[in-house]
């Protein structure tokens, strides 16, 4: 059952956190993402990684282009989400450039005439993302609980699960409810928030 009142801290923080992201220029987002995604190819967690889960970022969200073509570039298998009947599956991505068209939110998703279905069973290593996060890990998503349900259900634990955002989304504490699942490390172009799991991440 969820808590009226943590919805609406949500919505509020949603609303205001995506304002802050948006007042960002170009430039700097450019910059800060170039930054923040260098420093998660250097995590050990990642250089030992054989299987990737990523996402295709839209609007004003930290741009993952460049990192899904390292992925590739580094040998590694590429998994990416498309959204199926309320939950994500995980599709194999061999070429960002043509293995993806936009879904019903303008998100770019995997083509499945194109793209083999993926395990989440198989994933070593999990780029997920996120509007606001907190310094242990918290995570406030768009609001429609597509990634907690693959955190809680379909992520090996084994798995790191690595969130990528400016330093603007960092808040003090995300309202969370009972089925809200934190991530295990936060990284921004100030530096990194270790959550409570991140051991072996590092």
């Amino acid at each position: 059952m969820r808590n009226h009142a943590t919805t609406e801290a949500k919505a509020a923080l949603r609303q205001s956190v995506l304002r802050r992201r948006e007042a960002l220029c170009e430039r700097e987002r450019a910059a800060f993402g170039r930054t923040i995604l260098s420093n998660v190819r250097d995590l050990p967690a990642y250089e030992r990684s054989g299987v990737v889960l990523a996402y295709a970022s839209f609007g004003t969200e930290l741009g993952t282009d460049e990192f899904l073509g390292r992925v590739l570039d580094d040998g590694k298998t590429l998994l990416l989400p498309r959204v199926e009947r309320g939950d994500l599956g995980l599709y194999q991505v061999r070429d960002t450039a043509r293995d993806l068209s936009p879904g019903p939110w303008g998100i770019r998703e995997p083509v499945p005439e194109r793209c083999p279905f993926a395990d989440a069973g198989s994933v070593d290593f999990a780029l997920i993302p996120g509007v606001a996060f907190d310094r242990m890990g918290g995570r406030l998503g768009y609001g429609g609980g597509f990634y907690d349900r693959l955190l809680a259900g379909g992520l090996p634990r084994r798995a790191p699960r690595v969130s990528v955002a400016f330093e603007v989304q960092v808040v003090e504490k995300v309202p969370v409810d009972r089925h809200d699942v934190p991530v295990d490390l936060v990284i921004t172009e100030k530096g990194m928030y270790p959550g409570k799991n991140t051991p072996g991440v590092l």
